[in-house]
């Protein structure tokens, strides 16, 4: 008997071990396959503003990995997904809080970034709803895509512009700090 319980309480906790965890009703997938790339789970997190749930990020890399710098400044395919939770994120406020992120990843020089950071906003200016679903994905010679509710938006090459980019939510100065610890796996 001793056995058998042993053995229920192992296959038990593997189960809660392996499960995804759901956040503000967000599950986020164990892997993504973007642009014929495979990517693994790293972590995800909610961003808060006010203590308003506003939406999901979460972090898919080859290899999971905890270092911020590494996932900001490193030349291989990665991945964040925002899935918008709240109607508070309107595409007028998401831009401004884009602006915001851009500043402080690029230590208030977004000069030489200006055309591609514009490039970027784009993908946010259609009507943003609750339940919406952006891929933010940069593929190592290829770039950055973003994707919107399964739908290629675009892509903007450059590893450059994808350090800035990723710096929104990894930099010294993140859009939220809690935020990035979940999608860095350290929550």
């Amino acid at each position: 008997m001793k056995k058998l319980i042993l053995a229920a309480s192992v296959l038990l906790a593997f189960q809660f071990s392996s499960a995804q965890t759901e956040i503000s009703g967000v599950t986020p997938a164990k892997i993504i396959e973007v642009s014929s790339t495979t990517l693994n789970f790293n972590g995800a997190g909610l961003r808060e503003k006010f203590f308003l749930d506003l939406y999901v990020g979460a972090l898919y890399v080859n290899t999971k990995t905890s270092d911020q710098k590494a996932v900001m400044n490193n030349d291989e395919s990665m991945a964040i997904t925002l899935d918008i939770v709240s109607s508070l994120i309107t595409s007028e406020k998401m831009l401004t809080a884009i602006d915001e992120g851009f500043e402080n990843s690029t230590n208030n020089n977004i000069a030489p970034f200006e055309a591609k950071i514009a490039q970027f906003k784009v993908s946010f200016k259609e009507e943003i709803k609750i339940g919406d679903h952006y891929v933010i994905v940069y593929l190592k010679d290829v770039g950055t895509e973003i994707h919107k509710n399964g739908k290629k938006i675009q892509s903007i090459p450059g590893l450059d512009f994808k350090k800035v980019l990723f710096g929104i939510w990894f930099c010294d100065k993140p859009a939220d700090e809690n935020l990035m610890e979940g999608m860095l796996g350290l929550d």
